[in-house]
């Protein structure tokens, strides 16, 4: 406690150690109050707009410009941000976003594409968070919050665990189904080729045309250029290709473009 009511026989120093005291405690509290997320706010400060801002409020906004693709090329997701991102791809909203994704993918199916069934009809899938959940690999590192360490990542797909997206397997043997050849196409380098294969089949995902895996000579190309380059043979060769879905934009950006593509959320991390 601090005690200001004895007398001090010189009151200027008397003056001058209050100060530095009340300084002292408004530094602590400062820190102490910094400390505390549940009370966080920017600088308790209000948006341009007026608005009093939250941790979740910004967290939430940061992950819904990442989806929209205004935020790029981050490293890593905001260290104050990841529990909130953790508990957005843990959790029920997560799964109702993607289903809703997918539900939109079956609409086009069935009222906007006149397929041909020459065996040219064609979709494209990428694999990590479209067919297979790297979430829990994720869980062990911060939900983002910690730099991507690539060889870690890859021992993890090496163990061939990951489990399948079930929204995402219902739209793979539905368009089985339609008899429209599947091609999936990952950033994944061919080092993983066989624990890919067999993690895949594990889950559930078999029957489909080609799966395309990064080489060498590809390493050097972003993932978006890759890719392109892929859609691009693949068109080539006669496919007419419906639809592609991803969880990163560069897997649906770039040119040839396909007909119709559609994005599955994904905020832990960004490939450019």
């Amino acid at each position: 406690m601090i005690s200001v009511s004895h007398f001090h026989p010189f009151p200027f120093l008397r003056k001058e150690k209050m100060e530095r005291k009340f300084l002292f405690l408004v530094a602590s509290l400062c820190l102490l109050s910094g400390l505390n997320a549940s009370n966080w706010n920017i600088l308790n400060q209000k948006s341009k707009y007026g608005l009093k801002i939250s941790l979740k409020n910004y967290c939430e906004s940061w992950r819904m410009n990442v989806e929209l693709n205004n935020i790029r090329d981050f490293k890593i997701v905001p260290e104050e941000c990841a529990p909130y991102v953790g508990k957005y791809m843990t959790g029920t909203q997560y799964k109702v976003d993607s289903e809703g994704t997918i539900e939109e993918c079956t609409i086009y199916l069935s009222t906007s594409c006149n397929f041909k069934k020459d065996g040219k009809d064609a979709w494209i899938f990428d694999i990590d968070d479209t067919l297979l959940s790297t979430v829990p690999y994720f869980k062990q590192h911060n939900f983002g919050g910690e730099q991507m360490n690539l060889t870690s990542l890859e021992e993890w797909m090496s163990y061939g665990k990951a489990a399948a997206l079930k929204h995402s397997l219902s739209l793979f043997n539905d368009l089985k189904g339609r008899g429209i050849q599947i091609f999936l196409v990952s950033s994944r380098r061919e080092i993983l080729r066989s624990a890919t294969i067999d993690n895949l089949v594990k889950v559930g995902f078999y029957g489909w045309a080609s799966l395309h895996l990064r080489g060498k000579d590809d390493e050097c190309k972003t993932v978006q250029q890759y890719k392109s380059e892929v859609r691009n043979k693949l068109m080539g060769n006669g496919y007419r290709i419906w639809g592609i879905v991803g969880d990163q934009w560069s897997s649906i950006q770039g040119l040839p473009f396909a007909k119709r593509t559609f994005k599955l959320p994904n905020s832990l991390y960004y490939v450019e």
